[in-house]
């Protein structure tokens, strides 16, 4: 109980840092990193909060005033985190929700600023909002919050962004 006082207290006490100018971000030095692979501070081999809060001095002192987290919240992991099944979550090998806290109240102590990642435009297949498109009736608003087609041939022609590594921007949903 003791520690969640504490994260709550961190919380409400964290405050990006105060400026005059809302063009703040026209010369911020800007350190973009991926939690779960930027430092482990419980020997799984993947990264996490509390390895994260661990090295804020030596990121301090590399001279950034702004971290961009990648995305870090719960995700199947079949899309490198973008397939977000929850956005107000942090996954399990990153820590817990107290512990972004306590990264985010610490950089704030520092003079850092904190971004994170919010890809709003495709979700995995385990977030609710697509849970409730898949269930709904054809042609209902929240069916249509989704593109769906019942053949491959309907969107053939959308444009693949990674070609490295995917062959299509759609997924089949039985």
């Amino acid at each position: 109980m003791r520690s969640r006082r504490r994260a709550a207290a961190v919380a409400r006490q964290s405050r990006p840092p105060a400026t005059a100018d809302s063009r703040w971000y026209k010369d911020a030095v800007v350190y973009e990193l991926h939690v779960r692979t930027f430092y482990d501070s419980d020997g799984d081999g993947i990264g996490d909060f509390a390895g994260l809060t661990a090295k804020l001095d030596y990121l301090q002192d590399l001279g950034i005033t702004a971290i961009w987290l990648l995305p870090f919240y719960p995700s199947p992991l079949r899309d490198g985190g973008y397939d977000i099944a929850d956005y107000t979550g942090v996954h399990r090998d990153c820590g817990t929700l107290r512990d972004f806290k306590v990264f985010l109240g610490e950089a704030h102590r520092r003079g850092l600023r904190v971004i994170t990642e919010l890809v709003l435009n495709h979700t995995s297949d385990e977030h609710p909002w697509f849970q409730r498109a898949r269930h709904a009736p054809a042609g209902s608003p929240a069916r249509n919050f989704y593109v769906w087609s019942d053949t491959p041939e309907r969107y053939k022609d959308a444009r693949v962004i990674f070609h490295d590594f995917e062959t299509s921007n759609w997924s089949w949903d039985p």
